[in-house]
């Protein structure tokens, strides 16, 4: 029997899997909500503390400098679970975007169309203390350490919103076919493509440092204490320039480390090729990539066929 909100009390948890509070959110079918700052327990500030006090060396050693100066403008608290109501007190002035709290998973057009708005949907749970190198789902650490500090860099906002755009114009599209296996087919397609472009840059992304090293931008990378150094390091990861045609016919999985990563010069780099995206879709190229992950839920399907096109 799910919990009422009349038992809830502070310091009851917040943690990944096990929050009542969630659960009975989703009993109402909300997905946007206020982050209930005090329920978080000690349990949760102890593994927000552990998780951001032992990835500050890696962070120092493999992020691009535009996220170490994201962390710096965000003046987040080593020790206890950031307030949201705080990390966007320091974000929305430098770039317009905010953390936006969530209930979990977001559908795909709404989580794009979020973007076009500046708006970051964040998971406000806490994996536990004994899961701290890996858990399946997003947590706060992932979302607010791992994506926010690179939200305050404008080009890569920019980006965002500009990704956020070619979902828009996705589901324009898509809208417009009559028939509606043809309708459907196309839609997983481009569906695909959107969602491994924004793996293997937004999630997973390499990028050139001043002195032509390696560096990490990816959020995946960057709240992951074993992948970050793993991606730089490992003799087992490859790691080429990026190109389009390869990144969207390119599957992936999202439960080992990532063996394939793509290098990007710049965010203005990055930009244009949400650019060529964009460009590629109206164009057909993204009608047929290749078949694999990630799959399209009909959550995701329903989100696209019932968007709102303003």
């Amino acid at each position: 029997m799910a919990p009422t909100e009349t038992q809830f009390y502070p310091g009851m948890g917040l943690t990944t899997t096990k929050a009542p509070f969630i659960e009975v959110a989703r009993s109402k079918g909300e997905l946007y909500i206020e982050q209930p700052y005090e329920l978080y327990s000690e349990e949760n500030h102890e593994a927000w503390r552990q998780l951001y006090a032992r990835i500050q060396e890696r962070w120092q050693r493999y992020a691009t400098e535009k996220f170490l100066e994201g962390v710096s403008k965000l003046c987040l608290d080593p020790h206890r679970v950031p307030r949201l109501e705080e990390v966007n007190r320091f974000l929305a002035p430098l770039t317009g975007f905010k953390a936006k709290a969530v209930t979990g998973y977001v559908p795909a057009y709404i989580f794009f169309d979020c973007l076009r708005h500046r708006e970051f949907p964040t998971t406000i749970t806490v994996r536990s203390l004994d899961s701290l190198d890996y858990i399946p789902e997003p947590d706060i650490f992932h979302d607010i350490a791992g994506h926010v500090p690179m939200h305050t860099d404008p080009r890569f906002a920019d980006t965002l919103v500009r990704f956020g755009e070619a979902a828009h114009t996705a589901a324009r599209l898509v809208r417009e076919i009559k028939d509606e296996q043809l309708q459907l087919q196309r839609l997983v397609s481009i569906f695909r493509a959107l969602a491994r472009f924004f793996w293997f840059t937004i999630e997973f992304g390499l990028m050139r440092g001043k002195n032509g090293e390696l560096k990490v931008y990816g959020s995946g990378l960057l709240s992951s204490y074993g992948e970050i150094a793993h991606a730089i390091e490992s003799p087992e990861v490859q790691r080429y320039p990026i190109q389009l045609e390869w990144v969207i016919n390119q599957h992936f999985e999202i439960h080992h480390y990532q063996p394939l990563l793509f290098i990007v010069d710049s965010f203005d780099h990055l930009f244009d090729l949400v650019d060529q995206l964009e460009r590629w879709m109206l164009e057909g190229k993204l009608n047929n990539v290749a078949p694999g992950e990630p799959t399209m839920s009909e959550e995701d399907i329903k989100s696209f066929l019932e968007a709102s096109l303003d």
